[in-house]
């Protein structure tokens, strides 16, 4: 944005200039004026003031500073036209930022997403649909303005400066999410990202797989190659095909009415505190869904627990139905 308005900006000083030198170098040697004369009819003539001639114009010198006047009133409109859209654009511009800011310092336990790319989109799409507050952090003020329509929360900066970090809330966020393409730059955000913040839960991309150990001793919790998941993805679809599809069709990336997995920590499905054995909780009946998963306080996930597996404290629950079992699990525990 700030490149297309230079070049209009660059466009209409060369035009004025242009019109400025035509009409010194015409009043010079068409007139015979003297140079500072010849400079002030110029002025007078482009920015018709209509004070009047230094000496009274012959009928050639009457049609050049008519020529002049057209092509004047032209080019100081183009002028005037560029400088006002540039100051009221600056002006929108500061107010969104203001606005963004103030957003951004009242916001606790949100996402952060370094890089606005393909897989920044999607995590963004993704969060979005979750109703997940978070803010962008973008480089690039082309790929900001592409956005602007959306409601999302850009902070303009570098995230390996931690100054722009810090306005993106890194010491009050939950999760950090490195989504830029360079791994060298996700490296350098997961280091300041984890020394500003140790409770952050940060997850990384990354491109290469010498890249991936020194990512998780950096301090992120979780690694993603999205490189090595597509082609792993499109190996299993020759392989096992059906399961795949079956997996592709469960929509846990997929639109927010179309979700058949689900997650419930212990506090929504326990409220009172209380541990309870899985086949207690009766979830099948309330809500249709069944349960395929439980994560334990230690990180430890187990498939289809036994019903008479107990509920722990910070543990969580992983369940599979259909969109309308979903949205009913949603109701009865308050997700």
């Amino acid at each position: 944005m700030k490149h297309f308005y230079n070049s209009k900006f660059t466009v209409a000083i060369l035009l004025l200039l242009g019109v400025v030198m035509t009409g010194v170098v015409g009043f010079h040697y068409f007139s015979d004026y003297s140079w500072v004369d010849a400079f002030y009819m110029t002025i007078i003539t482009v920015t018709t003031v209509g004070y009047g001639e230094v000496m009274p114009l012959n009928a050639n010198e009457k049609i050049f500073v008519s020529l002049l006047i057209i092509s004047s009133i032209f080019i100081v409109g183009y002028a005037i036209s560029v400088v006002s859209e540039y100051i009221l654009s600056n002006n929108i511009s500061s107010f969104k930022q203001k606005k963004v800011q103030k957003k951004l310092k009242s916001m606790h336990n949100h996402i952060i997403v370094c890089g606005f790319g393909r897989n920044g989109q999607q995590a963004a799409q993704k969060l979005q649909n979750y109703n997940k507050p978070f803010a962008v952090i973008e480089r690039s003020e082309e790929v900001i303005s592409r956005f602007e329509d959306t409601n999302y929360l850009f902070v303009h900066g570098d995230a390996v400066d931690e100054e722009i970090l810090y306005k993106a809330g890194i010491d009050r966020a939950a999760t950090l999410i490195c989504a830029t393409p360079n791994d060298a730059d996700n490296l350098f955000i997961v280091l300041s990202a984890r020394q500003i913040n140790q409770d952050l839960k940060i997850i990384s991309r990354a491109s290469e797989e010498t890249s991936y150990k020194k990512l998780k001793l950096g301090g992120a919790d979780n690694v993603i190659m999205p490189d090595k998941i597509g082609g792993d993805h499109m190996a299993s679809l020759v392989v096992v095909p059906d399961l795949v599809e079956f997996l592709d069709n469960l929509a846990v990336a997929g639109e927010e009415d179309s979700i058949n997995v689900e997650q419930i920590s212990f506090e929504k499905m326990c409220p009172n505190g209380e541990e309870q054995a899985i086949k207690d909780l009766d979830v099948r009946k309330k809500t249709g869904c069944s349960i395929i998963g439980y994560r334990a306080p230690s990180g430890e996930y187990i498939v289809n627990p036994e019903p008479t597996m107990i509920l722990q404290k910070q543990s969580k629950l992983i369940l599979i139905g259909r969109p309308d079992q979903i949205e009913r699990l949603k109701r009865v525990y308050g997700v």
